[in-house]
């Protein structure tokens, strides 16, 4: 058993067609693996830290959610079982094993599609400004974290590096097309309220989250993650105390940290502590075992 962070990748010395902040990506023609690592990043900067155990939580979650969903969305998981992986994968378990996805290759929209289902982030900043929250009109008199009326969808661009950039759903329409805007954010609005209505059942509010999707054949696909401490917030519902931030299962003592330290968010970010590290390993631990009833990975 490997009790080291995996914080890079490599196929018999080949290094992974892409990479991003967390995951790696193989791409096989038609197919892709996508393999999360143990990476961590806040403020847009990788840690040269990683979390240990990390990337096998975001793949577990994120398995267990396209099966609660699968009934409202295509999406783009063949499998998780390294035995239907090629073979030169198989012959690095211990390096991919439980961390890495075999999917379809899919044609991918540059928007995010973002829900959200509380007052929090960057929501929050703007509708203090203007009352509003990407395009969507809100009450007068919410306080930070507060419960909205129905969930919205706030879409966003990728960017490249850097910060997304909130935009309208009107804008999201002209980037991809208002039929394919339509459904995709349907559905994205749909698999949160799933999502949402399961995870309060364990005891944890899902303040917002962000999906992706694409176009595979012609038909629309739900891809990457999904609901993982990554990709939403988490709220323990036992301590919920709308009018301020709340307590989430994610990387919160990193950012914490960082904040300490004179880091000046420019440059490679200082090493994270051990106590850091395995505060921080246990809160997604806690998100795993809360969200999939299992207590190992």
């Amino acid at each position: 058993m490997n009790t080291q962070a995996i914080c890079e990748t490599n196929l018999q010395g080949r290094k992974p067609t892409r990479q991003g902040k967390v995951r790696d990506l193989y791409d096989l023609g038609d197919r892709l693996v996508l393999v999360a690592t143990d990476r961590i990043s806040a403020f847009d900067w990788v840690n040269p830290v990683g979390i240990r155990d990390k990337g096998k939580i975001l793949t577990q979650i994120s398995l267990y959610w396209f099966e609660q969903i699968k009934d409202i969305v295509k999406n783009h998981l063949i499998s998780a079982d390294l035995a239907d992986f090629p073979t030169e994968f198989q012959q690095q378990r211990e390096m991919f094993e439980g961390r890495s996805m075999l999917v379809h290759k899919c044609e991918m929209f540059p928007v995010e599609f973002v829900i959200r289902g509380y007052l929090a982030g960057s929501g929050w900043k703007e509708y203090k400004q203007a009352g509003t929250v990407c395009g969507h009109s809100l009450p007068a008199g919410l306080v930070e974290s507060s419960k909205l009326d129905q969930p919205i969808y706030t879409p966003a661009t990728k960017a490249t590096d850097g910060h997304d950039i909130n935009i309208s759903p009107d804008e999201a329409g002209k980037i991809i097309g208002e039929d394919l805007n339509t459904k995709a954010s349907n559905a994205a609005l749909q698999v949160y309220s799933r999502a949402r209505d399961i995870a309060a059942a364990k005891g944890i509010i899902v303040c917002d989250t962000k999906f992706e999707f694409g176009v595979l054949n012609g038909e629309l696909v739900l891809a990457d993650e999904i609901l993982t401490p990554d990709s939403s917030r988490f709220w323990p519902a036992g301590q919920y105390a709308p009018g301020g931030p709340q307590p989430s299962f994610d990387k919160q003592f990193v950012r914490d940290y960082l904040e300490t330290t004179g880091w000046d968010k420019n440059s490679p970010q200082p090493p994270l502590p051990e106590d850091v590290v395995e505060r921080t390993r246990q809160k997604y631990m806690d998100a795993y075992t809360l969200i999939t009833g299992k207590k190992d990975l």
